[in-house]
């Protein structure tokens, strides 16, 4: 079975699938939405499609870094929300996932991404962290 990970933003949410043996995660794509959820739960319709083998969606969660909830984390529970009603057949589950757009930054830095092509990656890298981060507490 195959694990979908989700960096999920007001504008732009980060999609990584693992392999079918989940041991690796791999970044697939971002989706632009500009907050409009029914065109990324269109997309997401096609995604697992394409991987009907998906079995669990794992959601980054928002923390401050004194553990207590952003704003950001309400808008991202009501998106939770919307995937449960609409996805009742997979298990949904969230992580923590502070830091990883850094990290994100910090991979990007480090392999000399371009400066305009940052922002059309950084979610999808931030997006394989939150599934490998996953991926490692269940081990």
């Amino acid at each position: 079975m195959r694990t979908l990970g989700i960096d999920y933003g007001d504008s732009r949410v980060g999609i990584a699938v693992t392999d079918a043996l989940g041991i690796t995660a791999q970044g697939l794509e971002t989706i632009t939405h500009n907050g409009n959820d029914k065109v990324l739960l269109r997309r997401l319709d096609e995604i697992l499609e394409k991987y009907p083998e998906v079995d669990t969606i794992v959601v980054g969660m928002p923390y401050n870094m004194d553990g207590t909830k952003t704003i950001r984390a309400e808008v991202t529970e009501k998106f939770i929300h919307k995937l449960k009603c609409k996805y009742n057949k997979l298990k949904i589950e969230t992580i923590d996932e502070r830091l990883t757009t850094v990290a994100a930054h910090k991979t990007m830095n480090f392999l000399d991404v371009n400066k305009t092509k940052k922002r059309g990656i950084v979610d999808t890298i931030s997006a394989v962290y939150i599934l490998e981060m996953y991926m490692n507490k269940n081990k």
